[in-house]
């Protein structure tokens, strides 16, 4: 474990060894040591700034060596810490990573906060498999309750240096909104229909001409539906009368041209 200042200290587990590239090196994969991979996490804490590491509390003479732009490093970091922890685990923020070699001969877990950096390996030191063996399910518990150990609670990482861009997806140009956020599946389209009236909730009393409605945006013909079962169809207009239906509770759907829906659920009485 490496804690983030000007003394350095660093708890690791057993490690595994590093041989000769392989196929995957073909895919952006290359074997390493957990020291390395703890290192690297540890640069990615200072800014992008390459970090020695010491068996002992002592001075270290890093060199002033940038790998990665400040807000390229906080970037990562954010993104890192967006995971949610693992079943069972203690409920703080930490920025990790799990993985899990070819074969199950390695399963890894490395993390940081705004304070510590930590790395788990599990595996077997001759490198043959552990089958069944995944880093989120077995290394990524012991890596919270390792930072556990040393605090309560999660150091929180530090704000994005100032060069860092954080645009919304809709300030982008159009060109480059490839991305959505992780939301954006629930959420509907600024054009999608929406129900004007009745607004969703109300408490109406009935008439004998039936009940007056409107959708806003959406592209027409619409289709008008009560409680699932359609009552209009092909209306090309946004305001319409549907028939007397009976008191109580109906919930009011309209779907659009291009199937898009909006909903309402009303009290008639």
């Amino acid at each position: 474990m490496v804690k983030l200042g000007l003394q350095y200290r660093f708890l690791i587990t057993r490690h595994s060894v590093s041989g000769q590239a392989g196929l995957a090196v073909a895919l952006g994969g290359v074997g390493t040591s957990l020291e390395g991979l703890v290192q690297l996490y540890a640069g990615l804490a200072q800014e992008g700034r390459k970090q020695s590491l010491t068996w002992r509390n002592e001075p270290t003479s890093n060199v002033d060596e940038r790998f990665l732009s400040r807000s390229a490093a906080w970037q990562v970091s954010h993104i890192l810490a967006g995971l949610a922890p693992p079943a069972g685990a203690a409920n703080m923020r930490l920025a990790y990573k799990t993985g899990t070699s070819y074969g199950h001969r390695d399963a890894w877990a490395i993390g940081l906060d705004g304070r510590y950096v930590a790395g788990v390996w599990i595996g077997r030191p001759d490198g043959t498999p552990v089958p069944g063996a995944f880093g989120g399910e077995l290394a990524a518990p012991i890596l919270f309750e390792l930072v556990g150990l040393i605090a309560d609670y999660a150091t929180p990482l530090p704000p994005p240096p100032p060069e860092t861009l954080l645009p919304e997806t809709a300030d982008l140009p159009q060109p480059l909104r490839r991305f959505k956020g992780r939301r954006s599946v629930f959420e509907a389209p600024p054009d999608a229909p929406k129900m004007a009236f009745p607004p969703d909730g109300a408490r109406l009393a009935r008439t004998g001409t039936g009940l007056n409605v409107k959708v806003r945006d959406g592209r027409a013909p619409f289709t008008w539906l009560a409680n699932g079962a359609p009552v209009l169809t092909n209306v090309h207009t946004r305001e319409t009368q549907l028939p007397i239906m009976e008191e109580g509770f109906v919930q009011l759907s309209v779907i659009d041209k291009d199937g898009r829906a909006a909903r309402a659920t009303i009290q008639l009485d």
